[in-house]
């Protein structure tokens, strides 16, 4: 049987068990490597999914055991763990808000080792987003160096609106770029992004397209306006990923974006990402910066 390990996080007891359950077998990376990533890298994380309801893909024996989409509180969580209301068409739900180290050290605990969060906060609720996103997912034949491509197209439009945005992997194939918004209806940013990616698929039709239709996606670039959506979700900055081999939704630079030649120069191990915290911060910090908050033009 696994040690069953006591502990305090803030001021809270855990019980961290199965540590040196292997869940990444290609690497041979163990449940306790991915609770030390997360300790360590929560400073830079807690502010961009803090007061969000979160949701979570859980896959306690490993990414290549069962795994589970958890949106309400899994089995086992502890009372102190706090939670948000999310309406939806069976009234309103409790989600995990991942407000800090103790609430992220006891999902991830639990098996739920990626942390997904929508463009809305518990203070305004899902009628008013404070985030834009541009999820740019590579149709076959296209990969990340095709998303930088098309990323850089869309900072430049996101520009011309008066929007800043920051970018980061989703930690699997595609990029994510967020903008900072000042609290506005989720109609109106669904509206905003959809003819966004109508205007950039007129403008690079070689490159982008705005239509979800597979068959128009062969060697393009999808900008998924829908991901702006109420009940949606994105992976949010600094997760883990369930891939075969540990991943992490991992920031950006724009130097990085433009001087992309390879998928592999934006593939971060979490090593690596933890080192890039502490040489450069938190890449994403200005998302959190209200003075950075635009409205739609």
């Amino acid at each position: 049987m696994s040690e069953r390990v006591p502990t305090q996080v803030e001021g809270h007891r855990l019980v961290l068990s199965h540590l040196d359950k292997v869940l990444w077998p290609r690497t041979g990376t163990t449940k306790a490597a991915a609770l030390s990533f997360f300790a360590q890298v929560a400073p830079a994380m807690l502010p961009h999914v803090r007061r969000r309801p979160a949701s979570f893909l859980r896959f306690p024996d490993g990414v290549e055991g069962q795994r589970f989409y958890a949106k309400n509180p899994p089995p086992g969580l502890p009372d102190w763990v706090p939670t948000v209301g999310v309406p939806g068409r069976d009234g309103v739900k409790p989600h995990v808000a991942v407000d800090s180290l103790a609430v992220l050290m006891a999902m991830a605990n639990l098996g739920a080792l990626e942390v997904h969060v929508p463009q809305w906060s518990a203070g305004s609720g899902p009628d008013l987003h404070d985030r834009l996103v541009v999820d740019l997912d590579p149709g076959p034949g296209a990969d990340v160096v095709d998303c930088c491509r098309a990323a850089l197209w869309v900072r430049q439009a996101l520009a011309a609106d008066g929007l800043g945005c920051w970018v980061k992997t989703s930690g699997s194939k595609g990029l994510h770029l967020l903008a900072p918004l000042r609290p506005t209806g989720e109609e109106a940013v669904l509206a905003y992004a959809k003819g966004l990616a109508r205007r950039l698929e007129s403008g690079h039709p070689e490159l982008m397209v705005s239509s979800i239709a597979k068959a128009r996606r062969h060697g393009r670039v999808l900008l998924d306006a829908g991901q702006n959506s109420s009940a949606k979700t994105t992976a949010a900055p600094y997760t883990l990923r369930a891939l075969p081999v540990p991943a992490v939704s991992t920031p950006l630079t724009w130097d990085e974006v433009a001087a992309c030649g390879s998928a592999e120069e934006l593939a971060f191990t979490p090593d690596q990402v933890l080192a890039r915290v502490a040489d450069h911060g938190d890449l994403l910090a200005g998302l959190c910066d209200p003075e950075q908050a635009a409205p739609l033009p």
